[in-house]
């Protein structure tokens, strides 16, 4: 378990975390989520006794992780996957790390081969493409079998093979009852992979819930109705606190009510559906609504933003 208990961390003026509380539950997948700048790296650094907080205290398993006799093997990370040594091979790598916890070379072979670098193990780590890379640094966060494993962007440069692998992984680490925290701004991802969320802005916390609360709090739900009525039922349906809108003939999409409240309306007086369904929320579109005032750098609108002299909008 991590126990994050009213961290903050200042550069300066520069307040990267404030006040942060949260708890990481073993036996689930734990998403950490946050627009650029939110303070997540720096939390993750504070975890490991890589930043020291400015104020507040974070643990993992009941310990500060520089206070465990084997921090190896009680949490392990991947934070950056380009820190390794680039003229070591792969192998060389995970056992001199080894080497640190008392961990053996048989182990070293098996997250080799977990993580599907046999083939490449002896060659040199520089070498490595972005995705054999991310490889190389989850089979060095799994090498002392932690009961805490922490992951930041682990999908980066994985193929869909990979990427789907990393989301089975994750979730067999939670089945066996370990705390699994994975940073990712990818959020068809995270929505798949996730059961709970930590989500921070400007370095506070925004909201500690599970994925499907955080979804149905940050979106409307939306209704797709088509009809070949679609005119008369708009009619019908327009009121307050209702929106309909219609992005091809004989298509409506309203919010405001549900599947049922427009069903019986179109039965009254007649109306013919061919579809009535409720369209799914996604988690990007809540993310997108809940940390909209906690964006650092907001870009313009496409349309707000003046061409580049000499050229022309075709």
């Amino acid at each position: 378990m991590i126990d994050v208990t009213d961290l903050s961390k200042r550069y300066g003026d520069k307040v990267a975390v404030d006040s942060l509380t949260f708890q990481v539950r073993p036996g689930i997948v734990t998403g950490f989520l946050g627009p650029n700048g939110a303070g997540k790296s720096t939390t993750m650094r504070m975890i490991l006794g890589l930043d020291a907080p400015t104020t507040g205290t974070v643990t993992v398993n009941g310990r500060r992780y520089a206070d465990h006799p084997a921090p190896l093997r009680e949490i392990g990370a991947l934070l950056e996957a380009k820190a390794v040594h680039t003229g070591r091979s792969a192998r060389n790598h995970l056992l001199a790390m080894a080497a640190t916890t008392g961990i053996g070379r048989r182990r070293v072979d098996e997250v080799i081969d977990l993580v599907g670098l046999h083939e490449v193990a002896g060659k040199r780590a520089g070498g490595f493409s972005l995705g054999m890379g991310q490889r190389l640094g989850i089979a060095a966060a799994l090498l002392g079998d932690p009961r805490v494993v922490m992951l930041d962007e682990p999908v980066n440069g994985l193929d869909p093979e990979g990427i789907r692998w990393i989301r089975e992984l994750l979730k067999g680490l939670a089945a066996e009852g370990r705390t699994v925290f994975v940073s990712s701004h990818l959020m068809s991802e995270m929505a798949q992979t996730a059961e709970h969320l930590i989500v921070v802005g400007r370095g506070r916390l925004i909201a500690d819930i599970s994925v499907a609360e955080f979804t149905r709090q940050g979106t409307s739900t939306t209704v797709r109705v088509r009809s070949p009525q679609a005119g008369v039922l708009r009619d019908l349906l327009v009121g307050p606190d209702v929106t309909v809108t219609g992005g091809e003939p004989g298509l409506l999409e309203v919010t405001g009510l549900s599947r049922e409240q427009i069903g019986d309306l179109a039965a009254t007086v007649g109306l013919t559906l061919h579809e009535l369904a409720t369209v799914e929320a996604s988690l990007e579109e809540a993310f997108m609504t809940m940390t909209r005032d906690a964006v650092e750098y907001p870009a313009e609108p496409l349309a707000a933003v003046p061409l580049a002299a000499g050229r022309s909008s075709r």
